[in-house]
């Protein structure tokens, strides 16, 4: 098993930092300080062709059409797909500009060029004195430089061409990581879901354990970005024990990212064995003791004991089994990492689990200010994530009983009676709540009807669209019919 090739860039933090720049949920002190981080790479790493497809005054993403200019262009400038989730909204406003500098971009341009010129010429000396070797090393440095300096074609081109010279499995999936990460960095989900389709069947082929198991954090959060959290859960719930792939994102965003997904998509019972429980989750979110028995193999992954909706009673009396942890993500590598303050998340999973519905309100609220909002990944999606995470608590309360009160369930969430109607008549319309509200009587009264019941409702429902369907088609065939006599 070779270490893995082609994985330090891009620096997918550095496109977070791009994503901050037109987040209006950031403060500007944190602007201030991603602008600061953005320049910085762009000076160090001569990124040229990212410098202008942000900056420039007329084709610069971050800019207005026209800004900077003495005149305004002819016509208006359509965001690219890839630069409206790159940036946190299609029509920015900066409260601080990145700004255009024409000869620092010409230098940083003359550098880029330099710096080609060099890589053709050791490409050409390896082809004339060396081997096919020497000529892929060659070949994947300009892949490399393409993808450090932000010029995405390009980039793609280059490893591209390498992968097509390549015979070794191993290296070809490491060619097809580093096109996901691409894909990434830019927002581009169409590109990222082909290529992962593409590693998948490279893995599938005979990919090593560390590819495989790199490939499912890849896959996870690429679900994450189209909104898939029932899929993305169990994949990156499974890449805590085993992470590698720092390219990616540090072990803390993993986290972050697992429990989100596990929290949305989750039945109750795995809920519990594989967020709650977790030990590498406690590890990351729990108090000093739960971290302190996570590390040592106190805590299980499994099923716990006493739960009566996990296990059966003789489960109760057996012993935990350790789960293993991923220690390397306990050490040097997070030392580095910026702190966060996980206890809404810890709120957030211990108040749903436990019913306290209140204080799950008051800690999703926590969640979508400090996580949601701020993660390029997430922010996309926090008014969806919000929704549903109401509606998982309307559920867990609804289904324990045949008949509650308005006014004592909007007490338990600590809402109003009339944010509760409103709230909870939207999810009845579009049958997500089987219940009725009688504002009259004041109560919700719920209806749960049985496997048969529901299996017949859909199976009328289904056969009067199939039947509607065949009568579109028989008039569609006579008059095709009609108009050959």
């Amino acid at each position: 098993m070779g270490d893995p090739q082609f994985a330090k860039y891009p620096d997918l933090q550095l496109s977070q930092h791009i994503f901050q720049l037109t987040n209006p949920s950031s403060s500007k002190t944190a602007k201030q300080a991603s602008l600061k981080s953005v320049q910085d790479a762009i000076s160090e790493h001569k990124m040229a062709p990212l410098y202008r497809h942000l900056a420039h005054p007329v084709e610069g993403v971050l800019n207005a059409p026209g800004e900077g200019t003495a005149q305004p262009p002819t016509s208006h400038r359509r965001p690219s797909s890839s630069a409206a989730t790159l940036l946190a909204t299609r029509n920015p406003t900066l409260e601080v500009s990145l700004p255009w500098d024409e000869k620092l971009y010409e230098s940083l341009k003359a550098e880029n060029e330099k710096e080609l010129e060099a890589i053709q010429k050791e490409e050409d000396e390896a082809a004339e004195k060396a081997g096919e070797t020497e000529v892929q090393a060659a070949r994947g440095k300009r892949a490399e430089y393409y993808t450090r300096i932000g010029d995405k074609e390009k980039a793609i081109a280059s490893f591209e061409a390498v992968f097509e010279k390549t015979g070794i499995l191993g290296t070809k999936i490491d060619l097809v990581l580093a096109i996901i990460r691409i894909g990434l960095f830019f927002g581009d989900k169409v590109l990222v879901k082909k290529t992962v389709e593409r590693a998948s069947a490279l893995v599938e082929s005979g990919g090593d354990w560390d590819r495989r198991n790199r490939l499912k954090a890849y896959h996870g959060l690429h679900l994450l970005t189209v909104r898939s959290h029932a899929q993305a859960a169990p994949l990156l719930l499974d890449s805590l024990s085993t992470f590698t792939s720092y390219e990616l994102c540090n072990y803390s965003s993993l986290v972050i990212y697992a429990i989100l997904a596990g929290s949305v998509a989750l039945k109750r019972v795995d809920f519990k064995s594989k967020v709650v429980d977790a030990p590498e989750i406690k590890a990351i979110v729990g108090n000093p003791e739960d971290k302190l028995s996570a590390i040592t193999g106190q805590t299980s992954a499994g099923p716990a004991a006493g739960d009566e909706e996990m296990a059966d009673a003789s489960a109760s009396t057996a012993a935990p089994v350790a789960a293993p942890v991923n220690l390397t993500t306990l050490g040097v590598q997070q030392d580095a990492e910026v702190s966060i303050d996980f206890a809404p998340l810890a709120k957030l999973v211990k108040s749903l689990y436990e019913g306290d519905y209140k204080n799950f309100f008051r800690a999703l609220g926590e969640v979508e200010v400090s996580f949601l909002s701020q993660d390029r990944y997430l922010h996309e999606h926090r008014g969806w994530y919000v929704r549903e995470m109401r509606l998982r608590g309307y559920q867990q309360l609804l289904q324990s009983y045949r008949v509650v009160g308005l006014t004592s369930m909007a007490h338990d969430f600590g809402v109003t009676v009339d944010f509760l109607d409103r709230d909870l008549a939207k999810f009845i319309a579009a049958d997500r709540i089987p219940c009725t509200i009688d504002r009259v009587k004041g109560i919700i009264e719920t209806n749960r009807p049985d496997d048969k019941n529901k299996q017949y409702a859909d199976v009328v429902k289904q056969g009067d669209q199939l039947i509607t369907k065949l009568q579109k088609y028989g008039q569609a065939v006579r008059l095709r019919g009609s108009e050959r006599g």
